[in-house]
């Protein structure tokens, strides 16, 4: 297969285009009246447009991967139309994110997801329990990356390293200029972008003379399983399990609270949820059909031949290969931009996410108290351009890294899950509660093994079998693991308050100073801000007394 010139050239233009219009939202963001720059950079300086925050946070959500993963599901013989979780477990997602998290974040105008966090628990726990959220941002991004670096290779026949560098250039420039301004406004082209080129290539595909009619296959067995896919028994629990970690799981990303967090009023925020909900939910349909013409396709007569995508392991790539195969070449070509437009779409977002948070709750509140707007800025780009450059080094293992996200993301989902759940509506919660709680359940969950990593289990649970070599939990052992976490928190803060205030163990052995000496309990966080005034006034004292002296 030669080089597609005409594919190249058109997707120069489109990277052309997304570059542009990060630089002109850059311009506008600039010309805004601020007092906090990194506020501006960080959460827009919360008055978003509505329909460009309903974009961006739709856009966030339809990736690479959820487009690509989509349609994988759908045409694997082994999985199948009800094997599709994403689109209704990100919906519902969006839709409890609205219900009962929109009020809380905004009404003390926190700037990140971690605030609460280093609020309730202090900047020791701020810290570790920033860790989860940045190996899942910066996989997030490394897998996007690698998932259209395979698609160019197969559609434009050029090195997939090529394409993962220019654009982790094109996407840290962007979002290094403008913040949440240049994220946002290109995922409003970026978007418009996916839904045109999708749904233009989805009648060619099905009208293509090796595509079997997808409404007799999807019960019928042609040339393979039929696509709606079926639940086996011993399958269910482990259906439940991946369902819920897509629904709440979701829920503790930065991703989704900067949008949230962005918009000009708290109604607005909640109808962007629930809407963005929806949209994902619809972002999904070109995929599955996708994913249904591929299942109903005589691979045979086509230009790819036997064996089939799935015999070849090839079935990761099927969206693009369907481009590629079933429909004529300017139409896989715009199909290409809109993978190519899904990946920028979330791959900044990801990037936005770890630096806001490394910027404004590492830096800012815990290596360096004392500094100013100008500082933060500079460091979050400094870190846009270090986590993109390692997210663009990962994506070249591309075997690995996919497995890599799944795993941060489930630390997202068992570790900070709870967490932010008990900053935010169970105030009793203390320190000791927050540390057992993640070191507890980062412990249960190792001991369930990690196949990516090469670790068995310790803990077999019910249903655990050995398929292929590799030990298969069928039991839902991460959602167990989050409620493991959060009666953790729950039960050592209660138990911690309790022995210290009935002085069951002596003051001294209490580190995280719940009380003080007069005995009136006194949280982590608010002994830290204490000391931190208590440090500022012993500084002034010193200068007014160097000018005395002077004087």
């Amino acid at each position: 297969m030669a080089l597609n010139l005409g594919g190249l050239a058109g997707l120069i233009v489109f990277y052309l285009i997304t570059l542009a219009t990060g630089i002109w939202a850059s311009r506008k963001s600039q010309k805004e009246t601020r007092e906090n720059p990194s506020e501006m950079a960080i959460v827009g300086g919360r008055n978003m447009n509505f329909w460009v925050g309903l974009f961006t946070a739709t856009a966030t959500w339809v990736g690479g991967a959820y487009i690509n993963g989509t349609a994988e599901i759908v045409y694997l013989p082994s999985r199948g139309l009800v094997w599709v979780q994403a689109p209704a477990g990100f919906a519902l997602a969006l839709l409890i994110g609205g219900l009962f998290f929109v009020n809380p974040m905004r009404s003390k105008n926190y700037l990140t997801m971690m605030d609460p966090i280093q609020e309730a628990y202090g900047n020791v726990m701020g810290s570790l329990l920033f860790v989860p959220p940045l190996i899942a941002d910066v996989f997030w991004f490394a897998a996007v990356l690698a998932s259209l670096g395979a698609t160019m290779q197969v559609i434009l026949d050029i090195q997939g390293y090529l394409a993962i560098i220019i654009s982790a250039c094109t996407v840290i420039l962007y979002t290094l200029l403008g913040g949440l301004y240049s994220v946002a406004y290109t995922d409003v082209i970026q978007l418009i972008f996916i839904m045109a080129s999708l749904w233009i290539c989805i009648p060619f595909a099905m009208t293509n003379f090796a595509t079997e009619s997808i409404s007799y296959t999807v019960a019928h067995n042609v040339f393979q399983a039929p696509w709606v896919g079926k639940i086996k028994t011993q399958d269910i629990g482990r259906w439940l399990d991946d369902f819920l970690y897509l629904v709440l799981g979701a829920i503790p990303w930065q991703t989704y609270f900067q949008r949230i967090l962005s918009a000009a009023s708290t109604k607005q925020a909640r109808l962007i949820s629930y809407f963005s909900g929806m949209g994902c939910f619809m972002l999904a349909i070109p995929s599955v059909l996708i994913g249904a013409v591929a299942a109903s396709t005589d691979w045979n007569q086509t230009g790819y031949g036997l064996p089939t995508p799935n015999d070849r392991g090839e079935s990761a790539l099927i969206l693009p290969l369907v481009l590629q195969y079933l429909c004529p070449t300017y139409v896989s070509i715009g199909g290409l931009g809109a993978i190519a437009a899904a990946v920028m779409s979330s791959g900044d977002s990801a990037l936005l996410s770890a630096s806001s948070m490394f910027a404004h709750n590492i830096y800012r509140k815990i290596l360096r108290k004392k500094a100013t707007e100008k500082d933060v800025l500079w460091v979050m780009r400094a870190s846009m351009v270090v986590f993109g450059a390692l997210a663009a080094g990962l994506a070249f293992y591309s075997h690995s890294i996919y497995d890599l996200w799944f795993l941060g993301g489930e630390l997202v989902y068992t570790l900070l899950f709870p967490q932010l759940c008990c900053a935010l509506f169970i105030p009793n919660t203390n320190t000791y509660g927050s540390a057992s709680g993640f070191f507890f359940g980062f412990l249960l969950r190792l001991l369930a093994g990690e196949p990516s990593l090469k670790i068995p289990p310790l803990i077999c649970y019910p249903g655990c079998s050995l398929v292929d070599g590799v030990y298969v939990q069928r039991f839902p052992f991460k959602t167990v693991t989050m409620l493991v976490t959060l009666l953790t928190i729950i039960s050592v803060s209660h138990l911690a308050a309790f022995v210290f205030k009935r002085n069951l163990l002596p003051h001294e052995w209490d580190v995280c100073q719940l009380i003080k000496e007069d005995g009136v309990f006194i949280s982590l966080p608010q002994r830290e801000k204490e000391t931190d005034m208590q440090k500022d006034e012993n500084d002034e004292f010193k200068e007014e007394n160097n000018g005395t002296s002077t004087l």
